[in-house]
């Protein structure tokens, strides 16, 4: 399966900038799981879908990170970064994606059920990020950024508010209703020495504990605090 051109064309118009190499734009919408992604990664030379959704991943945090710090003159590193989190994470790529229309662009080995329908979710992301790395190459980093700062500008705008993480989040609760803090314990840890994964339980009065897993302990804690939040969530009213 290869790119539409209709599609692509209707894509520029959405996202405000005109390739000046078409490759790019087809390398960016190409997906890796189509028998058309080698030969869209040579016609761009070399740059294919992975490497340009490693390249647009980049792009994407210096550029938020860019908009960030002018909007916010006042905020300290901390505030700053959990801005920064919540504006290049899945959920806001997805965002960015239906905004634009990316979905009706890109090109997808066919496929059925939920994994397929997962697939689609996380190609639609990373394909926003494959075709910022393309505008990059393209054009450059000015268009670049510009393009950022007219998609990702209405996300920052429906949250004012830095966003708070799992972890603070779940204590405000717990605190809220003046319970225990929650707790934390490390139950194991897996793999090998330069790339563990730990597994973190949390504990929270009147909850059932929640486990989960990390490449840090900190990235555990926080992945189990969402868990918790999670059943929180499912058993508030």
């Amino acid at each position: 399966m290869t790119p539409d051109a209709a599609a692509l064309r209707m894509l520029q118009d959405r996202v405000g900038y005109r390739f000046k190499q078409w490759p790019l734009l087809v390398s960016a919408v190409t997906h890796p799981s189509t028998e058309a992604a080698v030969e869209a990664a040579a016609a761009a030379d070399g740059a294919g879908y992975e490497r340009l959704e490693f390249l647009g991943d980049r792009v994407l945090g210096v550029a938020v990170a860019e908009l960030l710090f002018e909007r916010f003159p006042a905020e300290d590193e901390g505030a700053l970064s959990k801005r920064l989190v919540g504006l290049v994470r899945k959920e806001a790529l997805l965002d960015v994606a239906d905004a634009i229309g990316i979905g009706a662009a890109i090109a997808l080995a066919q496929g059925s059920g939920r994994a397929f329908l997962r697939q689609t979710e996380t190609a639609k992301a990373d394909g926003v990020e494959a075709l910022l790395g393309a505008i990059f190459l393209d054009g450059g980093y000015p268009p670049t950024r510009d393009v950022v700062r007219r998609w990702w500008t209405p996300l920052l705008d429906k949250h004012e508010a830095p966003p708070k993480d799992p972890k603070t989040t779940l204590q405000e609760w717990a605190q809220a209703r003046s319970l225990p803090l929650p707790g934390y314990r490390r139950v194991g840890v897996s793999g090998p020495d330069h790339q563990p994964t730990f597994a973190v339980i949390v504990d929270l009065e009147g909850q059932v504990s929640q486990q989960a897993e990390g490449r840090s302990k900190r990235a555990a804690e926080q992945a189990a605090a969402t868990l918790m939040l999670g059943v929180i969530a499912k058993d508030t009213p």
